[in-house]
């Protein structure tokens, strides 16, 4: 399979037969080399309700016909937007696709959004462990770090781990390096970084830094891997 990294949190995980979408903040930010007009993924996966990672699912599925895949609480306001093509799930869970299959995990950050002037939150947000071709990606989403990130590569071993290292908002890289060490994923990619000064990070040098064992490897926008 083809992973490809395109700013903030947004991934592109290409199978032999479907494309999944994670996090697609593409209007409004600079640092995404997509154009929703040509997105046309299978399914869009969203980790929480906070506009740099909702970003424009709404139009991709409605245009694409993709099926959005996150928890129950998102599913009302997706569904409040004229979209029932919908895989609602919770943290714990794990479900079937027919690219494999997909848990949730849990992360430790906000979701909310403002609609008509209100503030509207969106339960808890979460990270991803897909299950491809007999291998784990773990997309973290946004979180601070937390201990039974072990648990989460104990239970299911990890090929690869997306990671934020933004600091302010989520983990920075020093608490992404022990992440890493938590996970025992044999790859990691440094993700949520750079994209305003706010959250302006060395990816070379957290890559650098990661335990032996572990191979860091940092994306350029629009730069994939194969695993």
């Amino acid at each position: 399979m083809k992973l490809s990294f395109h700013g903030q949190s947004c991934i592109k995980i290409q199978t032999g037969e479907k494309t999944i979408l994670v996090d697609p903040f593409i209007s409004g930010n600079e640092k995404c080399d997509l154009s929703v007009e040509s997105e046309t993924p299978d399914y869009i996966a969203v980790t929480h309700g906070h506009d740099d990672h909702v970003g424009d699912t709404v139009q991709i599925a409605k245009e694409s016909g993709a099926q959005i895949i996150c928890n129950a609480d998102l599913e009302d306001f997706f569904r409040l937007q004229g979209i029932s093509n919908i895989a609602s799930m919770h943290i714990g869970g794990k479900r079937p696709f027919d690219f494999g299959s997909v848990k949730l995990t849990p992360a430790f950050h906000g979701s909310s959004t403002v609609v008509n002037g209100q503030v509207v939150s969106f339960g808890m947000p979460n990270g991803f462990v897909f299950t491809i071709e007999g291998k784990n990606i773990y997309h973290a989403g946004d979180t601070g770090l937390f201990s039974d990130m072990k648990l989460i590569g104990e239970l299911q071993p990890l090929e690869l781990a997306f990671l934020p290292i933004g600091d302010n908002f989520t983990m920075g890289p020093e608490d992404a390096k022990i992440a890493a060490d938590f996970l025992k994923a044999k790859k990691v990619v440094p993700m949520h970084y750079n994209t305003f000064p706010l959250i302006a990070q060395n990816p070379e040098k957290f890559v650098s830094s990661l335990s032996a064992g572990i191979e860091g490897i940092k994306l350029e926008i629009g730069e994939s891997l194969e695993v």
